[in-house]
């Protein structure tokens, strides 16, 4: 279990963010996660990275125990969270490890305020979503405000984001699925929706190449959201960019592979360190 150091709230002018920071003296590393998803969504991750890191997790602007719910959202509003948050804790330059949209938000951290960042993880993600995701992500916003079938909706989530070895096991799904269903802090239907607008809108095509920090992008090999060529073809603009497939994943690497994405962080982000 990852020791918790510090639980609090940063107040900013329109928002309250909630933050955890975990570990102990190592350096700072910042996780920014995706759509629908909280510090929570680190756990599988959280206790081998906090090993080497202080790892600082966040609840964006809307979800979790961040306030309001229908507080405005864009990838850039994130990223400028991200350095307030980082400037309040008076860690930067920060690792920063992005998932999904958080991914979009960790770009746009990265060459919008590149003093704040020293060393970059994209993980299952690209420049921009896909004509097809938009749609997807906008059905998937109308089928969570009709609050009809929750278990449902999770079910159709997880479709999206686990490989097919995933509903092998009968108990991992309805595991997951429970989970999902008595979370306390479950997310307002105002805030997917707008998570959703904010990753229609977002287009980091012309970002990647203004970033300095080393960067690793790291894809999943049966990924349906952000195929592995989106990762490399990212990858391949980011002037000091790495590229990493994992194999047997799909879109949420960490849950499904929490080992195998922990080691590639770490050793992408101990890289070149002093002994």
């Amino acid at each position: 279990m990852a020791t918790l150091i510090l639980a609090s709230m940063l107040m900013l002018s329109d928002v309250e963010l909630y933050y955890e920071v975990h570990g102990g003296d190592g350096p700072p590393l910042l996780l920014v996660a995706g759509l629908a998803s909280d510090v929570s969504s680190w756990q599988t991750v959280l206790p081998a990275l906090s090993e080497h890191f202080r790892v600082i997790v966040v609840d964006n602007r809307g979800i979790g125990r961040s306030v309001p719910e229908d507080a405005p959202v864009s990838v850039d509003l994130m990223a400028d969270d991200c350095a307030a948050l980082i400037d309040y804790l008076g860690y930067g330059p920060v690792h920063v490890l992005g998932h999904s949209m958080g991914g979009f938000t960790a770009l746009s951290l990265a060459a919008r305020y590149p003093d704040r960042v020293k060393k970059l993880v994209l993980a299952a993600t690209g420049e921009k979503s896909s004509s097809r995701n938009t749609l997807l992500f906008s059905d998937l916003a109308d089928l969570y405000e009709r609050e009809e079938d929750p278990a449902g909706f999770f079910r159709t989530v997880f479709y999206w984001i686990f490989s097919p070895a995933f509903f092998e096991d009968k108990d991992t799904v309805k595991g997951a699925v429970e989970f999902a269903l008595s979370y306390p802090f479950p997310q307002a239907p105002v805030s997917f929706r707008n998570q959703v607008n904010a990753i229609a809108a977002f287009d980091g095509r012309n970002l990647a190449v203004s970033v300095s920090a080393p960067t690793l992008v790291l894809s999943a090999a049966e990924d349906l959201l952000f195929a592995s060529s989106a990762g490399r073809e990212l990858a391949e603009k980011l002037p000091r960019g790495k590229y990493l497939s994992v194999e047997g994943a799909a879109h949420s690497i960490h849950a499904e592979k929490p080992k195998e994405f922990a080691e590639a962080v770490v050793s992408f982000l101990k890289e070149g360190e002093n002994p």
